[in-house]
């Protein structure tokens, strides 16, 4: 009876405090999962099994690998929050599968992502066409997000975290220096203090990292 009474304490223990450690990681979707996520709440499921497992051992020893992982998360979530090429090189960046209704054959290799895959998306999204898909964005998560050619045109970010889009001067066809000029005709004149920035309505909108402010 003692046994069965310290495994009803462990698990009461261990639900609580996995709670905790959850709920202190953010809230995120199990969708939305980057590939860190996953390892870690991997980890962290093998650490629980064996410390419900082995009930002789004291429980500290069986949390002290849980709270190193969620040490880890933390600041990992604290890098990537404050550096784009960080976030971009652990949880990846979204690949463009469709465009105007053409599907990229090299990016489904790359990401080995095949068409039924992408049909079974469509479907799910009620999309019946890839002809009628103005861009689809196969996203780190692995989600499909698509944008239709009937919908509004979509706006993408040009500078993210005082980083510049590249791709997304590509995708529209512009320049950096055209960036930059439209920039600085705004009154915009240093990239690392701008958080956000896209062109729409032939305007440029930009929040500054420090005041938040909007501006066009």
């Amino acid at each position: 009876m003692e046994m069965y009474g310290e495994i009803i304490l462990r698990t009461v223990f261990l639900y609580i405090f996995i709670l905790i450690v959850f709920r202190m990681m953010g809230k995120r979707e199990v969708g939305e999962l980057s590939i860190m996520d996953l390892v870690v709440f991997i980890l962290i499921a093998e650490c629980v099994a064996f410390a419900l497992e082995d009930v002789e051992k004291p429980v500290f020893q069986n949390i002290l690998p849980i709270i190193i992982l969620f040490l880890i998360q933390y600041l990992n979530s604290l890098i990537t929050l404050k550096n784009k090429n960080v976030r971009d090189l652990i949880d990846g960046d979204p690949s463009i599968i469709v465009e105007k209704g053409v599907i990229n054959q090299e990016e489904m290799k790359k990401q080995r992502y095949n068409l039924d895959d992408l049909f079974q998306q469509m479907r799910e999204e009620g999309v019946p066409s890839v002809q009628s898909i103005d861009y689809a964005f196969l996203e780190p998560s692995g989600k499909l997000s698509i944008f239709l050619k009937s919908e509004d045109p979509l706006i993408l970010p040009l500078i993210v975290d005082g980083y510049i889009v590249e791709k997304h001067l590509k995708l529209m066809k512009k320049e950096r220096s055209w960036l930059l000029l439209k920039l600085k005709e705004a009154g915009y004149e240093k990239i690392d203090d701008i958080f956000y920035c896209c062109y729409e309505n032939e305007k440029i909108h930009v929040q500054l990292k420090s005041t938040g402010n909007d501006r066009t």
